[in-house]
């Protein structure tokens, strides 16, 4: 191995100061340089507003993409603090977009009991990877605004007028030297923005594009109903087992919210969230529901004799005497007689559903034992179909 440089001293270190990190290294910032991480800049933005809505302080959000794609993202909040901060000796506001690990959601009195994000990292970054930034507060009776160039200020805080609202409005232009493309996609906005206004009840979001003159796209997400609502949209098109989600909600130190809906389709949906992030990958929070879960079942099944009284069932297994057995059934009869699928299908459930909860018969082979009798059923039926067609075959070249 051949040596490319045998110099290793003090001048080889290097220190990069304030926000050059970031720029030199994004992706260990925000994910990557794609398009999914442009997205993600307009998503740190609308998060602190989320984390005012969640702390009870806003109750609008208003995202604009507005010709050039350059974001806008107003929310009708506290507005940043814009005094002094005692240890920078900078207003505080340019403090959260000029120092990274700046910001009030490090927990103790720190301003926000929950909250999504980067944690005090979100609006520096986005700062240090646009072209541009421009921020505007309402707070303490006035106005105030200041500006940023790959995150460097180039305008001080200062006052430019008086207001009684409250509120923060970030402008951005992503910068086109780090982003492979500045080109935001309309429909991804909406998912995101209508998901987090499902996890927030009551809060209301706005996206607007105004892109294109002629063709201004705009929608509107409020949800009263919160995480029921999210479960109603999610299964609108599929037919539900009972019309109205379970809703369980529980205050306390660490608030949870749950919503379930049964439906016919043989797919499992389940989304997980912590303080409103998307947990692509579970988590301990998952597995403990999966478990409260289990125990529920278990413990229906052995008050009905279901199973004995010292036995066990995981979902799986559950799912396996209900689920997968009866699935591949139905696979079997969606394949050979197509026209009999849907109805043969319900009836095995019902078959099932009226052994186990009406004339009470309390195994749980009772499915497997009508899913049975079904394919045996359409084994004669296909059999009845196949004999003629094969006797015509024999007849015309048994003649030949």
């Amino acid at each position: 191995m051949t040596m490319e440089n045998d110099n290793y001293g003090a001048e080889q270190i290097q220190v990069l100061e304030g926000l050059e990190a970031v720029r030199k290294r994004p992706g260990m910032y925000i994910g990557s340089t794609s398009v999914r991480g442009l997205h993600h800049m307009v998503y740190e933005i609308v998060d602190n507003g989320v984390d005012e809505a969640l702390a009870g302080y806003c109750t609008e959000i208003n995202v604009e993409i507005e010709p050039g794609n350059i974001i806008s993202v107003q929310d009708n909040g506290r507005g940043i603090p814009v005094e002094i901060h005692p240890k920078t000796h900078i207003s505080t506001a340019e403090t959260v977009y000029t120092v990274l690990h700046a910001g009030g959601k490090f927990g103790g009195d720190s301003g926000y009991k929950v909250s999504g994000g980067l944690h005090g990292v979100g609006a520096s970054v986005v700062n240090a990877l646009s072209a541009w930034t421009e921020v505007t507060i309402e707070r303490d009776g006035g106005i105030y605004q200041m500006s940023f160039e790959k995150g460097k200020t180039v305008k001080k805080l200062e006052k430019i007028g008086e207001s009684k609202k409250t509120g923060t409005k970030v402008r951005f232009l992503a910068d086109d030297t780090i982003f492979e493309s500045l080109d935001y996609e309309y429909e991804v906005l909406e998912k995101r923005l209508r998901e987090i206004a499902f996890l927030t009840k009551g809060l209301k979001i706005t996206l607007e594009d105004k892109r294109d003159p002629e063709n201004i796209k705009k929608a509107d997400f409020c949800y009263e109903g919160g995480l029921i609502s999210f479960v109603e949209f999610l299964n609108k098109n599929k037919e539900k087992i009972h019309p109205t989600p379970i809703y369980i909600e529980r205050a306390g130190e660490v608030p949870v919210e749950i919503a379930i809906q049964y439906t016919t389709s043989y797919s499992e949906n389940i989304y997980t969230f912590v303080n409103n992030i998307n947990t692509i990958e579970g988590g301990t929070h998952l597995e403990g529901f999966k478990r409260a879960l289990t125990k529920v079942f278990n413990d229906y099944a052995r008050s009905h004799n279901i199973i004995k009284e010292k036995e066990a069932k995981s979902l799986e297994d559950y799912k396996q005497k209900y689920g997968s057995d009866a699935y591949g059934t139905v696979a079997y009869i969606l394949n050979l007689v197509r026209i009999w699928s849907i109805p043969l299908c319900f009836l095995g459930i019902a078959v099932g559903a009226i052994h186990k909860y009406v004339i009470g018969i309390r195994k749980l082979d009772t499915l497997e034992k009508g899913m049975g009798l079904i394919v045996t059923f359409v084994t004669l039926l296909i059999i009845c179909q196949i004999l003629p067609l094969a006797f015509a075959v024999f007849v015309k070249f048994g003649r030949g």
